[in-house]
């Protein structure tokens, strides 16, 4: 395969993982690390060091939006990012150590567990009902904007979400990819946040949790400039489509559809690392 044909192929599949990621919730990396690993026979370190830049670069970009608009939960995002920045330089050196068939099996139960999580009922946790002491301390009781109301919520549970983020950093920075799911547990079940606040401030958390592991990958020159550039830049546009799409679309069924791609993917992944298909 020449350098030119597996660029096009990489901006295409890049794209199309973006764009879908978007509309699912799971993010591009679910997507871009298998095709780069099973479809194109890249190292799974150098996958995972392309989409933790494609990581990088979707959450800042929409990260800016929602803030704008309100949602995002800044005092919260702060606070949370300290767990999640810790556990990503963690797990980005754990991966260097680690055998990549071992974090191939990881990545393909993590994936099953997102997609199962992406077709889970959304529960909407805003009350006042209720606020833990730390919340009241750090001041992370806020309100966001529902449907032209501002709407006011109170924060639980701020230690238990504090190290939920911890574990999810470390899947993070192990596997490349935003650990979206194990975000929303840590934020929407456990500290009980409105769904909206808490995918929109996981969202502006990916972004720096993604380049704390980053540095790490590429003291380790496993961040390949020809794998990362097309894969960020069909990301981003992709992401950009689909947020727009977004907006009017019906993703129920789209959701069901990509869950069980993603299963299978998954399944295919799990395979090939308990098998030694990707070596050591």
């Amino acid at each position: 395969m020449t350098a030119l044909l597996f660029t096009i192929i990489v901006l295409l599949g890049s794209f199309l993982a973006g764009f879908l990621g978007s509309l699912t919730g799971l993010g591009g990396g679910v997507i871009i690390i298998p095709l780069l690993t099973l479809g194109l026979g890249v190292d799974i370190h150098y996958a995972i060091g392309a989409s933790i830049i494609s990581v990088i670069a979707t959450s800042t970009g929409s990260a800016a939006a929602y803030v704008k608009e309100g949602l995002t939960n800044m005092r919260i995002g702060m606070l949370l990012e300290i767990a999640t920045t810790v556990g990503a330089i963690l797990g980005a050196v754990i991966a260097v150590y680690l055998n990549a068939s071992y974090v191939a099996v990881i990545f393909g139960l993590i994936l099953i567990f997102s997609s199962a999580m992406t077709l889970r009922k959304k529960v909407d946790h805003a009350n006042q009902d209720y606020s833990s002491d730390l919340a009241k301390f750090f001041k992370l009781n806020s309100s966001y904007p529902n449907q032209g109301i501002e709407t006011p919520y109170a924060v639980r549970n701020v230690g238990g979400g504090f190290f939920m983020m911890l574990f999810a950093g470390t899947l993070s920075g192990l596997l490349g990819i935003g650990s979206g799911a194990l975000k929303v547990v840590a934020m929407d079940n456990i500290m009980r946040l409105p769904f909206k606040v808490s995918t929109t401030t996981s969202n502006f958390m990916m972004g720096v949790t993604a380049a704390a592991s980053a540095i790490v990958y590429l003291h380790r020159g496993q961040i390949d400039p020809t794998i990362a550039m097309p894969v960020c830049l069909g990301v981003l546009c992709g992401a950009t489509v689909g947020a727009k799409v977004l907006v009017n679309a019906n993703t129920t069924k789209l959701k069901m559809v990509f869950a069980i791609v993603v299963t299978l993917l998954a399944i295919q992944m799990i395979y090939k690392g308990l098998t030694g298909g990707f070596g050591s």
